[in-house]
């Protein structure tokens, strides 16, 4: 089986890439090949034969390059975060929009070429006002750029799909918490700071209240989901081919007293807060909470609680330990 990951340089695709070569195989079947392309050099993993490519996908004849050896699983995490798709406005739609649709068109183009194709959506194809839980009914009527683009992206692989050109499965994640490495510019980028700074033993800002609330799911849960959209039947989701991911609804202050019942009282008093207006603002039109029965009813499984999420990011990133132990 060979596979492409698109933004492989990234946090999803790089965890993605470390855990297909320590299984080596994809489902029932051995990875043969193994291509990881990003804007910058992806780091290959250990143990699985792998190209890495620099790339822009928006750009000429790239798209095409890319699927060139027929890979029968696209991985496509590749796009710009939530505050630079805002801030940037052309930037946004050439990498977000565009670059997916260049690199369906290349598939498109190959004769007989039918690829498992996943996209990595975003909850922030939704917009206020809510109901109480977001269920798989909910309209997409996203209110940022970002979310638009990431909207567009699901109607262009539903109708690939339908069209027989892709088998395309489209998941909207969650706020993944805790990112490891470095803030970013997504202006969720806060729910992680506030645990990865204080777990590390640096001081972190809240840029919001500690009642706002967010549906988030961790990095480890966010992999799981995209191996078993690669792996599942899709016949049971029709016509309907972008789904909303499980996770776990909390509220900052909800965040933070795991973080109390994981770390202890120092960590927590590292937290600084500095209302944001701003960041603040474009929080509160973020979806809340979801009821994501279709997507637990086909198989996909998410955390079970804050302080799972705050626990397995020690193990995952610091060794197990804490600055402290």
């Amino acid at each position: 089986m060979r596979i492409l990951i698109t933004g492989a340089a990234g946090m999803i695709g790089r965890k993605l890439a470390e855990r297909l070569a320590k299984d080596g195989s994809l489902g029932s079947r051995e990875i043969s090949a193994l291509t990881l392309t990003d804007i910058v050099a992806p780091t290959a993993p250990q143990g699985i034969p792998t190209t890495v490519d620099t790339s822009d996908i928006a750009g000429p004849g790239e798209a095409a390059r890319l699927v060139a050896s027929k890979p029968e699983i696209i991985f496509h995490t590749a796009g710009i975060v939530s505050g630079e798709a805002e801030s940037d406005f052309d930037k946004g739609y050439r990498v977000n929009l565009d670059g997916s649709r260049l690199l369906l068109e290349a598939i498109r183009s190959i004769p007989g070429y039918r690829p498992r194709f996943v996209f990595t959506s975003s909850i922030a194809a939704f917009g206020a006002p809510y109901p109480d839980a977001i269920d798989d009914e909910f309209i997409t009527a996203p209110l940022t750029s970002y979310g638009t683009q990431k909207a567009m992206v699901e109607l262009l692989l539903a109708d690939y799909t339908r069209r027989g050109f892709i088998d395309g499965v489209g998941i909207r994640l969650p706020t993944i918490c805790i990112r490891p490495g470095k803030p970013n510019k997504a202006a969720s980028g806060f729910f992680s700071n506030i645990l990865r700074e204080p777990l590390a033993g640096q001081e972190a800002v809240l840029p919001v209240e500690g009642s706002v609330r967010a549906w988030h799911a961790s990095p480890r849960a966010a992999v799981g989901f995209l191996i078993h959209a690669a792996t599942m039947d899709t016949g049971p989701l029709g016509a309907r081919r972008n789904l909303n991911m499980p996770g776990l609804s909390a509220t900052v202050d909800e965040q933070i007293d795991a973080l109390r019942q994981v770390a202890g009282e120092g960590a927590v008093r590292l937290i600084r807060t500095e209302i944001d207006p701003a960041i603040a603002r474009m929080v509160d039109g973020w979806p809340r909470n979801f009821d994501a029965s279709r997507a637990l009813g086909l198989g996909f499984r998410a955390d079970a609680s804050f302080a799972e999420i705050i626990r397995n990011h020690i193990v995952d990133e610091l060794e197990g330990r804490l600055p402290t132990s």
